[in-house]
């Protein structure tokens, strides 16, 4: 066993973070560490924090991990912000707001950057969780980097989602299109000391009237102020609710074994895609590009020749 995979599930944290540097920087040992720590995981719960950029979702989470900690339980906490694309850099917000729970032993946050992904979490952010989980924490809270309408990625990693609403954020209608209800375990109004609370959790109940109204479970809607440290209690509760009856329905193991499922095809997908563009790039189909640069050739019978010599499949062949 590599030396990581055993300081993590020691308990080490230097071990922990050293693990999440291999993944995101994509060292060799990486895989190993990962397939030693896979059968150590499975143990924590993960709660998805999302909403639109400005909601307060750093905010409540930090107060929730107060509450988690007062509680008695481990939290590790997987923070995405957007990387520039112009300097490549990205500003880890989080790691200023929660700095106050940095000498808590109880408490493990790693801020990541989006890399380039466009699903609200970084491509690391799954294998970074399960070190989190294999270290020890009982409950890891994965925040996105800001929901807009394909930014769904942290449903295929939570257990319970939390999307975070706030009044004044606009058309409320918008916050409800391409899947946000559907991916809502959990709708939090934050900031409920501003105007307009009522009439943005009424549109919240008549959306849910339309799409959940014959769900087995109808997503709540509990008021937070997190800068007061209002509603945490009820918000848990809930969160506790859900649990139950994700166990006691069964969906539980069906939710996470889906995850697991769709975790190979997206890994095979990328691994698959980096092969062919290094190939590409490294000089067999370099003259092909360059013909379809040059325009003696259209891409979509080039794209489709490329994709029948890796696999051999004659329904890709241009017809």
């Amino acid at each position: 066993m590599h030396d990581i995979s055993k300081r993590i599930l020691a308990g080490d944290v230097r071990g922990a973070a050293r693990a999440i540097t291999c993944i995101e920087n994509d060292y060799p040992e990486r895989a190993q560490i990962l397939r030693e720590i896979f059968p150590h995981t499975g143990r924590a719960r993960l709660i998805g924090i999302t909403g639109s950029p400005g909601a307060g979702k750093s905010s409540l989470v930090d107060v929730l991990i107060g509450f988690l900690r007062a509680q008695g339980l481990t939290v590790g906490v997987a923070a995405v912000d957007p990387t520039s694309p112009f300097t490549g850099g990205a500003l880890l917000g989080d790691r200023v707001r929660m700095q106050h729970h940095a000498v808590d032993s109880g408490v493990f946050i790693r801020s990541m950057g989006t890399r380039g992904s466009l699903g609200g979490l970084s491509r690391n952010t799954k294998d970074a969780v399960r070190v989190m989980d294999a270290y020890g924490c009982d409950v890891v809270l994965i925040e996105t980097v800001g929901v807009g309408q394909s930014e769904l990625d942290v449903m295929n990693i939570a257990d319970t989602t939390i999307v975070v609403l706030t009044p004044g954020g606009g058309d409320s209608v918008q916050a409800f299109k391409a899947g946000i209800m559907e991916i809502a375990d959990l709708f939090v109004i934050n900031k409920a000391d501003l105007p307009g609370v009522g009439k943005l959790e009424t549109e919240v109940e008549q959306m849910l009237d339309l799409v959940k109204h014959d769900a087995a479970w109808r997503p709540p809607v509990v008021k937070t102020i997190s800068t007061q440290k209002q509603g945490i209690d009820e918000l848990w509760q809930q969160v506790e609710k859900h649990h139950s009856f994700l166990k006691e329905s069964g969906l539980w193991e069906e939710r996470r074994s889906r995850h697991l499922r769709e975790e190979v095809l997206d890994i095979v997908s990328y691994q698959v895609a980096q092969a062919i563009q290094q190939r590409l790039v490294s000089g067999s189909y370099a003259e092909r590009l360059e013909a379809v640069a040059a325009r003696r050739e259209d891409p979509y019978s080039a794209a489709a020749e490329i994709v029948h010599s890796w696999f051999d499949l004659a329904e890709f062949r241009a017809k």
